[in-house]
């Protein structure tokens, strides 16, 4: 894979987790942390725990957290790890505790996809996981963010 796809890949799942990395942006807002962890910081237990159609804030980071994780599985040996789709969608009520663990864990599967990054071997399936896991992330966000309009009224 040429240095500058790979480059521009990272930049994206930056954006996607971090928020605005300089002047512009490709997707989230153009202001500090518009990307996922400065969208989750922003949110009490409590909050992360309001369900808006059927769902939580909480639930759709560790989902997000989830996938990642089976991501940096698949990028590691190659193939998917057993994987309870269903289960990733169980967390509901975090108290302070919880919702600190969900996002630590959700931290350290995104600083290992990229650190993985830069050196995997890219070969097609890997090119699409990684592509994939880019795409569901941004999702997650964009419906997170979504749901910050019911949650913070």
């Amino acid at each position: 894979m040429s240095e500058t796809l790979r480059n521009s890949i990272k930049t994206m799942v930056k954006e996607t987790f971090e928020g605005r990395l300089s002047e512009g942006s490709m997707f989230t807002e153009s202001q500090p942390n518009s990307g996922l962890f400065g969208t989750l910081d922003q949110l009490t237990a409590n909050e992360a725990s309001i369900a808006v159609k059927g769902t939580t804030v909480a639930a759709h980071a560790d989902h997000t957290r989830f996938y990642l994780w089976g991501t940096n599985a698949i990028l590691k040996d190659g193939k998917q790890p057993k994987m309870d789709w269903g289960e990733s969608w169980k967390i509901n009520l975090v108290d302070e505790k919880g919702w600190s663990r969900i996002r630590e864990e959700l931290l350290h599967e995104y600083l290992t996809f990229l650190e993985t990054l830069d050196v995997i071997e890219w070969n097609e399936l890997l090119t699409k996981e990684v592509l994939g896991s880019l795409a569901h992330s941004a999702y997650h966000l964009g419906a997170i963010r979504q749901m910050l309009k019911v949650i913070k009224v």
